[in-house]
């Protein structure tokens, strides 16, 4: 807690102090000239492994679900 509030009050100070700043461009940049000759690009050889796809029937049991409503509830404890 201590050390988000002294962020924040650090940083509010420095929006304050650049907020006070008048800046002037008084001179123009430019790249710089650069000369580049030689070199070559890393060859390499590239295997990918051997991929088999296909597809097979499986069984799958799923459990079976009883879903009865309230009223169902009630008809089915009544009748015992």
């Amino acid at each position: 807690m201590k050390k988000t509030l002294f962020a924040a009050a650090l940083l509010s100070a420095g929006a304050l102090g650049l907020a006070g700043c008048d800046v002037q461009k008084t001179q123009n940049g430019s790249m710089p000239t650069v000369n580049v000759s030689g070199g070559q690009l890393p060859e390499y050889n590239v295997t990918g492994p051997d991929v088999n796809v296909g597809s097979k029937t499986e069984t799958i049991k799923v459990p079976t679900v009883d879903v009865k409503t309230g009223s169902e509830k009630k008809k089915e404890s009544a009748g015992h």
